[in-house]
């Protein structure tokens, strides 16, 4: 699928206590300035305060699944579903199950999927996506998209391990693997 490490290359710090955070926390603290302010534009961004829980997990969760980071979408995958994601809406954004994305569900697909692509919404996604949004939410869900890229990317560089609790991909999921941009000529 891609060439994340097998096992961490960078190791959790030790858990104090019983109910250790997730390895993603314990990754990042080995640079605490840098996880104070990963912390805070993540609890921000799925604070709920400006997009709903759902339509924020569709984003995640497909960003997650085209950027390969199985420990994000199994994290989200958790979430998705306590915010009202079912099973196989869960699976669909894996491009397994079947089912259509009524319009809007399906424009944030197509957001992420422009996102991870070329790097920018197309304007037939952006016409329907304004349609329902508003400026202030159409930059979150812009910079929603474009941080879970970067934690995608930093977890399958890290190679931070799932937890064991943590689900897997969909059984029957290919994650997509990015092709390499065309050099600049």
């Amino acid at each position: 699928m891609n060439d994340a490490p097998r096992h961490p290359r960078i190791e959790p710090v030790p858990a104090d206590g019983d109910d250790p955070p997730l390895n993603i926390f314990r990754t990042l603290a080995h640079n605490e300035a840098l996880s104070k302010g990963f912390r805070r534009l993540g609890a921000h961004l799925l604070g709920g305060e400006v997009l709903p829980a759902r339509e924020r997990e569709i984003v995640i969760l497909r960003v997650g699944w085209r950027c390969g980071s199985e420990y994000e979408f199994g994290q989200h995958h958790v979430i998705g579903s306590s915010v009202g994601l079912t099973a196989d809406e869960i699976a669909r954004l894996a491009d397994c199950g079947s089912g259509d994305w009524d319009e809007g569900d399906g424009a944030l697909v197509a957001l992420a999927d422009e996102l991870c692509d070329v790097d920018v919404v197309s304007e037939d996604t952006w016409r329907t996506l304004s349609t329902r949004w508003t400026d202030a939410e159409l930059l979150e869900l812009l910079v929603l998209a474009g941080f879970y890229r970067m934690v995608s990317g930093m977890l399958n560089s890290a190679g931070v391990a799932l937890e064991p609790q943590t689900p897997r991909w969909p059984d029957a999921a290919a994650p997509v693997r990015r092709a390499p941009r065309d050099e600049p000529s």
